[in-house]
């Protein structure tokens, strides 16, 4: 499999180019590489493909900033486009390269079905099947072919006819002076056929809402935001095209104790003063379950005691995060007799021996506000 050119080097563009820069640089290519300029060249043909999928992710904000941090893996199968022909790229980007001007010049004016449009979803996930992956199954709201009409419109029995105003175009051809505008017919609104006798069912449109059950798999590492691609699965096309994409938009639930940080995990584990001083095991959660975990002697409040690759996937492939666990110092709201005796001992034995560090803090401490006053009583 060819590995694939990075998108800013395929529009010959800086990674800093603004969304302008982006637009002309590839109006420029696509109309340098289009295919019939270029009669019978593949490799002009190849670039004019290449530059529209490099467009379609560098021109939409969210896309450009997931393929900066992931390249090309970030963005496969979540959103990338793949243009099976030079027209479904004329009918992708027909704002950027002119509509039908731009395709007249060059005799590439859109002619037969329209593929369908994308159908657009979220989806909920725990972070345990963002971890490990996993294998859903949505419900999408899209249209099917109607089944009484077989799709046709006309009733049962019946066959649609071929629209007189456009000849079965679709479109209707205005000469203004050197340019040709192509604009839908207004007889058949671009289907090219008239239905006289429409099939009750349907009412003529030859489709009917459904509720489709269709199974996605979600790669491990993914996270908010993601998009996922499932070809072929969206609304449908005119007869005889393909259907359009289902493209379903992750979002990963918040876990209850674990946050994600890129590909670490983080948890916060509420230690007593016993347990930081003297050292101790804990339980601390990871996403398989609670995990034993020793705190060393004298851990401070804060401290993150970190656990190798314990964390989440990451979405290239490139070996997993860590679990940080930080332990923080949990202080007894309520106290028995026995520990509040025992505290203020510790308290008289701790004001007799005051350690070298805690002593020095408290000397400097004394000394800084000593320093400010005596200046202000000296005027």
């Amino acid at each position: 499999m060819a590995t694939k050119r990075d998108y800013y080097e395929v529009l010959g563009v800086t990674r800093t180019a603004t969304a302008e820069e982006i637009k002309k640089s590839y109006r420029q290519l696509a109309l340098k590489n289009h295919p019939d300029r270029n009669p019978g060249d593949k490799a002009a043909e190849d670039r004019f493909k290449e530059a529209a999928e490099a467009y379609e992710i560098l021109s939409d904000q969210e896309k450009r900033a997931r393929y900066d941090r992931y390249g090309h893996a970030g963005v496969d199968g979540m959103g990338a486009p793949h243009f099976a022909s030079a027209e479904d790229i004329m009918s992708a980007f027909q704002d950027i390269l002119g509509g039908a001007v731009f395709g007249d010049m060059f005799g590439t004016r859109r002619r037969g079905p329209r593929r369908g449009e994308d159908v657009m979803m979220k989806l909920e996930i725990e972070l345990l099947e963002a971890s490990r992956g996993a294998s859903k199954t949505i419900e999408v709201d899209r249209h099917d072919a109607c089944v009484e009409c077989q799709g046709s419109g006309a009733r049962k029995g019946t066959a649609p006819t071929k629209c007189r105003y456009c000849e079965g175009h679709g479109q209707v051809v205005q000469s203004r002076g050197f340019f040709q505008m192509a604009t839908t017919c207004p007889a058949c609104g671009g289907e090219g056929m008239t239905i006289t006798d429409p099939c009750s069912n349907c009412r003529g449109s030859g489709r009917v809402r459904a509720a489709t059950k269709i199974q996605i798999d979600i790669p491990p590492g993914v996270e908010t935001g993601m998009w996922l691609q499932v070809r072929n699965q969206g609304e449908l096309g005119d007869p005889g095209a393909p259907r359009g994409n289902l493209r379903v938009q992750l979002q990963v639930r918040r876990h209850p104790f674990l946050e994600r940080r890129q590909n670490d995990l983080i948890c916060q584990v509420p230690i007593s003063f016993p347990q930081a001083a003297l050292g101790a095991e804990i339980e601390a959660p990871t996403l398989e379950g609670t995990e034993r975990i020793a705190v060393p002697r004298g851990t401070q409040s804060g401290d993150v005691i970190r656990l190798r690759a314990r964390g989440m996937p990451d979405i290239n492939g490139r070996g997993r995060g860590d679990l940080l666990v930080e332990v923080v110092l949990e202080t007894p709201k309520h106290l028995t007799p026995r520990q509040e005796e025992l505290l203020r001992e510790l308290a008289d034995l701790d004001h007799l021996s005051v350690g070298a560090k805690r002593k020095s803090f408290f000397e400097k401490l004394r000394d800084y506000f000593t320093e400010e006053v005596e200046p202000a009583e000296g005027r």
